[in-house]
């Protein structure tokens, strides 16, 4: 695999997160600036905007509210699954966040008056701001599927939350016998990381080759297409011939939408009628999603999504309030790690200017998705966005560019040492590390 000289490895994470003409590996210039800034949530989004406004403006306090003293991405933990990485090596805390002065609470925020401008801990203590940042990741519609909820998950798990989920699927991945199947369930749009179940197939696929080359995998889908569709069927034919089969449904039908789970035949049913799995297969089902579960308590949300202003993300229902991340309605805008990043950048600059200092950011968005195909070899897509006079998301022309199906091994292997890079860099980037 070619390594990335110091050259390519900035170019890659100055576009991971560009504002107002600075890349994100570039240092800011200390801003002044007055008042409180909390922020709900440790994921990418919410680290990310308490390490760029203490970075950028030292002077004011950041209070990081988040569930658990470390955080495990769900990005890269395909590649945990495949044995590519350990749990450690994706998961983080927030030391480097403290030593920059953020105040780091392990806890969880239940409640939200906007009014009063305070935040309502499990715990029992209570937060005051002056902006406030909710950044909440996904919460599931358990009731989408019939016989599938929380605790069920906890036996036929959906992986799509970084930490135990992803431990749950595994074990169970390692534990199966070869001959058996992984029958996967992807959701419906939107949900979190568009390419994640199609590279999970290709990292599962790529370590039943070695270990139980007997065994197969089928994915029904409630949708006709997928992220990067013509570069993994190409994959899949190459490396995996077959192995997988990709049950596709029409937009009309939803033939292979996933209604019913029987936790004790180990069986799911499609909305066609049709059953799949029997016991010792594996089940991944992967449920419909909405954001997590304080937007709705903060009254931030629209249907099952947070509106906002895509100039700086601000929420269009509450004062004073930006919602960023997977749980933002910023389409065309992916909802992933690289997006929330980069969303995270503009709105750390635009409450530094609010609150006093520093300049008033521009609009620049970016998002780029790697998904490894084996062990070696990586596919991407990815685009710039701005925002127009309308004050709408659009795509930069001439931004673009997605993997081909003639893309050779050459190019698998740049885009996998690209994908390392960018991993170690955002990570870097988001929990102030080094």
């Amino acid at each position: 695999m070619p390594k990335l000289n110091r050259r390519e490895f900035t170019k890659i994470m100055g576009a991971a997160g560009a504002v107002a003409g600075t890349s994100a590996m570039s240092m800011p210039a200390i801003a002044a600036g007055k008042g409180k800034v909390v922020i709900i949530g440790g994921g990418i989004g919410g680290s990310t905007v308490a390490h760029h406004i203490k970075k950028k403006a030292p002077s004011i306090d950041v209070v990081l509210i988040t569930a658990a003293k470390d955080y495990t991405t769900c990005f890269f933990s395909n590649w945990y699954m495949a044995g590519l990485r350990s749990f450690s090596d994706i998961t983080h805390d927030y030391s480097g966040l403290a030593k920059l002065g953020v105040k780091v609470v392990v806890d969880t925020a239940v409640g939200v008056d906007t009014a009063k401008k305070t935040v309502s801990l499990k715990g029992g203590g209570t937060e005051s701001y002056d902006k406030l940042v909710v950044s909440p990741g996904i919460d599931f519609k358990w009731d989408t599927i019939e016989g599938y909820d929380a605790k069920v998950a906890e036996k036929i798990p959906h992986a799509w939350v970084g930490g135990s989920q992803s431990k749950i699927l595994k074990a169970q991945l390692d534990a199966m016998a070869d001959g058996a199947t992984y029958i996967q369930a992807p959701p419906p749009n939107p949900f979190r990381c568009p390419p994640g179940p199609q590279e999970r197939v290709s990292l599962i696929a790529y370590m039943f080759k070695k270990k139980k080359p007997k065994s197969k995998i089928i994915t029904l889908d409630p949708k006709p297409k997928f992220s990067k569709g013509p570069a993994f069927m190409a994959a899949w034919k190459e490396l995996y011939p077959g192995m997988i089969t990709a049950n596709l449904s029409t937009n009309k039908d939803e033939h292979f939408r996933v209604v019913k789970v029987d936790p004790s035949t180990n069986q799911v049913t499609t909305k066609g009628g049709e059953k799949f799995g029997k016991k010792g297969d594996v089940l991944n089902i992967i449920p419909a999603q909405k954001a997590g579960k304080i937007a709705f308590t903060a009254g931030l949300t629209e249907g099952d999504w947070c509106p906002i202003d895509p100039v700086d993300f601000s929420s269009t229902k509450a004062k004073d309030v930006h919602v960023l991340g997977d749980a933002s309605i910023a389409k065309p805008m992916p909802k992933s790690g690289f997006s929330a990043n980069s969303q995270a950048k503009v709105v750390a600059a635009s409450i530094v200017h609010a609150l006093g200092g520093g300049k008033k950011p521009k609009s620049k968005y970016r998002n780029t998705c790697y998904s490894a195909i084996d062990g070696d070899s990586a596919i991407k897509v990815g685009v710039a966005y701005h925002v127009t006079d309308l004050g709408e998301f659009q795509k930069v022309p001439g931004t673009g560019f997605v993997s081909k199906p003639t893309d050779d091994r050459k190019k698998w292997d740049e885009n996998f040492g690209q994908a390392e890079a960018w991993y170690k860099g955002i990570t870097a980037d988001t929990f102030a590390k080094g």
